[in-house]
């Protein structure tokens, strides 16, 4: 492939976000590596879909720990595409990861302690070949851990140089609130909370969006397409290429049948608003002044253009939103 070189008109049409009351903006829509990035997949249209990406104005790319499959080869990926490709563009982007699902074996590969999340980001920052990451999170809330030996091991990776900012991820609003006040007693304040939210789970609507505001956080939504779900690629059955027919994949079959009939309805809306159906999907969350972002997936340069395409079209009639309402609670 050519040698790359950004796109010199890329700010041009994208929108960014400031994130809770940091000085950090972000892009409405952000790039997750979740899927399509693995060693499993193809590299070269990870490379196609992460050019792109850039080269209309999205600027933060999230990673974790344990993406693939097999788990880490998401990040070796994108450290071979920085070093090829965005290398004097570094500065130019957030690289965010994260650590608290199972990694390696062992009482150390998991969950929350502090000699697994600085373990796992150092063997992070090598994958990629980073000297620091801008943000890393805790990836999810560790039962048996203190959230205080947690929080501690973000604000010591914070003052090891290794990430400028922390974030959590699936903390529901009072574990958001306790990382909160701690992290700001340590004097390292907690930038974000990232969490699946979506039309099909809507779970962060019953307090979290008011306790990230209240705590002065940004909050980015993962999953907003259910994992394709909010798509019209189910609409006539499923796909020999998409995720619910990989065997690997976290969608399955049942889930595409049971949530049918309203992803019709749904696309139904948006065909009438002269949108895709996840471009309806995304600019639904984004209508919330509290969400920061929303990270989507891609498994092709055609599907994150069409993404990327809902932020042309973010307002909602009171009509359409009741109207979305009554499918989603039917």
């Amino acid at each position: 492939m050519d040698k790359y070189l950004a796109n010199d008109k890329r700010y041009e049409k994208t929108e960014y976000k400031k994130c809770g009351l940091s000085g950090i903006k972000l892009p409405l829509l952000s790039l997750g590596l979740w899927h399509n990035f693995g060693g499993v997949d193809t590299f070269e249209n990870g490379r196609n879909i992460l050019r792109y990406a850039f080269d209309n104005g999205i600027t933060h790319f999230d990673l974790a720990n344990n993406y693939g499959p097999p788990p880490g080869s998401a990040e070796e990926s994108f450290g071979k595409i920085l070093r090829t490709d965005f290398k004097a563009y570094r500065d130019e982007m957030i690289i965010s990861t994260k650590a608290g699902y199972l990694m390696w074996n062992g009482p150390y590969g998991n969950w929350g302690s502090k000699k697994y999340l600085v373990a796992s980001l150092d063997q992070s920052l090598k994958r990629m070949g980073l000297d620091y990451v801008d943000i890393f999170y805790h990836h999810r809330p560790d039962p048996d851990t203190p959230i205080e030996e947690t929080m501690a091991a973000l604000d010591l990776i914070v003052r090891q140089g290794k990430a400028l900012y922390i974030g959590i991820s699936n903390y529901n609003a009072e574990e958001t609130a306790e990382a909160v006040k701690l992290l700001q007693k340590m004097g390292t304040p907690c930038l974000i909370n990232q969490v699946r939210y979506s039309m099909f789970e809507r779970w962060v609507e019953e307090s979290l969006l008011d306790t990230a505001e209240d705590a002065g956080i940004g909050l980015i939504a993962f999953s907003p397409l259910a994992q394709g779900l909010l798509t019209d690629k189910y609409l006539n059955g499923i796909p020999d290429n998409s995720r619910a027919a990989k065997s690997w994949g976290f969608l399955k079959e049942n889930q595409v049948n049971q949530a049918l009939n309203k992803v019709k309805e749904l696309n139904e809306i948006a065909v009438a608003r002269g949108q895709s159906l996840a471009q309806m999907a995304i600019a639904w969350l984004l209508k919330d002044k509290r969400i920061t972002s929303v990270l989507v997936g891609a498994s092709s340069v055609n599907q994150l253009e069409d993404n990327m395409a809902a932020t042309d079209y973010l307002t909602f009639s009171k009509e359409e939103l009741n109207e979305i309402d009554e499918i989603l609670n039917s």
